[in-house]
């Protein structure tokens, strides 16, 4: 009898394959980065369809196949990933999972846990920077700030960035942390380019 894992997930990314499945692409705290078949999800109203779009938050149980994962069931979870609507919003959270996507090794489970959380309070972050806002150009600074901390952050757990990162913990997103990354843009800039070159990807 294959063994089903539950874990909770983040949606990378979504490529139709045959008639009405998809390979969807997950982030993971345990198993890390999970490419797994979902049979029949882009059906009209397939049960795991809305769990599974690009972006989502979700709870998945996972089945290990000699032919590697499928996806056995999936619940949308987190509600403030649908704030991210907002194009500008999507596109940020978008690069940042493609900086995943091309850096995280498949199944790798190193640094699994604290790329999830990196990730998550990211997005979370995204969702409430009107918050920590006064005007939509400072709006606008703050989400470009969450971009580059949470990337310098990525290639940081991942060992290719070895400077000294703004806040106390890895999912420290606080407004005087984003104020921080502001007022260093650019030589952050420059770390986050130098460790994707370092990565060799």
């Amino acid at each position: 009898m294959r063994h089903k894992y539950a874990t909770p997930a983040i949606v990378l990314s979504r490529i139709p394959i045959a008639e009405a499945s998809a390979l969807i692409t997950l982030l993971t705290p345990e198993i890390g980065l999970v490419r797994a078949r979902a049979q029949g999800v882009r059906k009209p109203g397939a049960k795991m369809a809305g769990a599974l779009q690009t972006l989502v938050a979700c709870d998945v149980q996972l089945l290990r196949g000699n032919h590697g994962w499928r996806l056995a069931g999936a619940l949308h979870t987190t509600d403030w990933f649908s704030k991210l609507e907002e194009s500008p919003a999507r596109k940020r959270a978008g690069r940042i999972a493609h900086l995943l996507l091309r850096l995280v090794h498949e199944e790798s489970s190193e640094s699994s846990t604290i790329l999830y959380e990196i990730f998550m309070e990211f997005v979370a972050t995204l969702s409430r920077v009107s918050e920590l806002s006064s005007s939509k150009e400072e709006e606008e600074s703050f989400a470009d700030a969450a971009e580059c901390l949470a990337a310098l952050r990525i290639l940081h757990a991942l060992g290719v960035d070895a400077g000294i990162i703004p806040g106390v913990a890895q999912t420290d997103f606080t407004k005087d942390v984003l104020l921080a990354v502001i007022k260093n843009r650019s030589d952050i800039i420059l770390r986050i380019n130098k460790g994707i070159t370092a990565s060799g990807l």
